[in-house]
């Protein structure tokens, strides 16, 4: 068992303080683009991490840069909180948001570079977008993470793994990639903080969906990069201001909001969720003919989730990884495909839609939206509801799905 979630909320509350107006208590929602121009004698440059004032959204605003602030202290460790590097905060990583997930991807793309980019299944559209940024860089080959690799190689590792929820080896691909002089680009959008922290691991550069768990509430898009050093974050902010890929403000505020709270979601995920992946690899080990917990037997034949991994052949152990909990998204496997197709609409208390990473439980038949998926795979997303209330909705959905196939 992995260890317990343990966020800090202090940063989360606090870590934006010396960026917020003396009057207000709840950020206020900033629509403006535009800001009053300086007078001739309060001229000079712009520190965009830190700007002391702003100038124009696309390169910063107010709320923006209060997220920016906070994931910077929270995306790679929790801490507590530290006023005396709240102006900017070494102990952490260097955030910058984007108008989504993928905008980020493309993002980091652009800054790497690659001569061939590395990937093996995940997000299919990652996929998509690739094969997007190679319409503008068409010499960009795409490899297996298993192939060799080469100088200018990208390793884009996810982990843990859409839609499955396994866990794949960070330190193993950050070796095998730096040892040719490659980067490791790692999408843990499954694992945020602080269920595993990949720069401790060796990756280059860190991708966060912020839609999901840091936005927490199924209400805006947002992507995140995180990056090692100010001189790469530099880099990345000028490169953002001109391809216009900036969160825009009414997501800014949207996503401030939602990480006051991230401390309360996300460990009731976890733990809802690992609890959730006990209960029904007991239904799968239930041999046919039999019954566990009021489930026939051989109706799920398998659940997917880095806490059933155990050791791999190199000696992996994703507990030695995903050490602050384990991911809250992970899927099952029906038996048959019109069970998985059907049980999504069976269920009550879980909402038949994509996305994950919210307050309310979420499952899709994933071969729906990813022709490539298992056709007998069911994606879940555990949100903050009892975990009692769950099984019973996934017990009366299994006994229904079944029965109606029998009439």
């Amino acid at each position: 068992m992995a260890p317990k979630v343990e966020i800090n909320g202090t940063s989360l509350l606090h870590g934006d303080d010396h960026l917020r107006r003396d009057e207000d208590v709840a950020p206020a929602i900033a629509v403006t683009t535009t800001f009053l121009s300086p007078l001739p004698n309060e001229g000079g440059a712009v520190d965009y991490r830190n700007p002391s004032r702003h100038v124009y959204s696309r390169y910063t605003a107010q709320n923006s840069t209060r997220v920016e602030r906070i994931l910077s202290q929270i995306t790679v460790k929790f801490q507590r909180f530290d006023v005396e590097v709240e102006a900017d905060n070494l102990k952490g990583g260097y955030a910058l948001t984007y108008s989504s997930g993928l905008a980020a991807s493309y993002a980091a793309l652009v800054f790497f570079k690659p001569k061939r980019i590395a990937i093996t299944d995940g997000y299919h559209g990652c996929h998509y977008m690739i094969e997007v940024y190679r319409k503008a860089a068409p010499d960009v080959k795409v490899i297996k993470l298993d192939d060799e690799f080469e100088s200018g190689d990208l390793c884009w590792l996810e982990s843990p793994l859409n839609p499955t929820g396994e866990s794949r080896d960070i330190q193993y691909y950050a070796d095998k990639v730096h040892k040719v002089g490659g980067k490791l680009f790692i999408d843990s959008t499954f694992a945020p903080p602080p269920l595993q922290d990949p720069f401790k691991h060796g990756a280059d550069c860190i991708l966060h969906s912020a839609t999901k768990y840091f936005g927490g509430h199924s209400d805006m898009l947002s992507g995140v990069l995180v990056v090692r050093t100010k001189e790469e974050w530099d880099i990345l902010q000028s490169d953002r201001t001109y391809m216009g890929n900036t969160m825009g403000s009414l997501e800014s505020w949207l996503l401030l909001r939602s990480l006051r709270t991230f401390h309360l979601r996300l460990p009731r995920q976890s733990a809802t969720a690992t609890a959730l992946v006990e209960w029904l690899q007991k239904i799968v080990l239930t041999p046919v003919g039999q019954s566990f917990d009021g489930i026939p037997g051989g109706v799920v034949t398998k659940v997917w989730h880095s806490s059933l991994q155990g050791k791999d052949a190199r000696g992996f152990d994703p507990k030695t990884q995903m050490t602050g909990g384990w991911n809250a998204t992970f899927s099952i496997q029906l038996a048959e495909p019109h069970y998985a197709a059907w049980f999504p609409h069976s269920l009550k208390y879980f909402t038949a839609a994509t996305s994950l990473g919210g307050v309310e439980s979420l499952v899709e038949y994933r071969a729906s939206w990813d022709p490539n998926s298992d056709p007998r795979a069911v994606r879940i997303s555990i949100g903050v509801e009892d975990l009692e209330d769950l099984k019973a909705d996934i017990r009366q959905a299994l006994n229904q799905v079944q029965a109606k196939s029998k009439l």
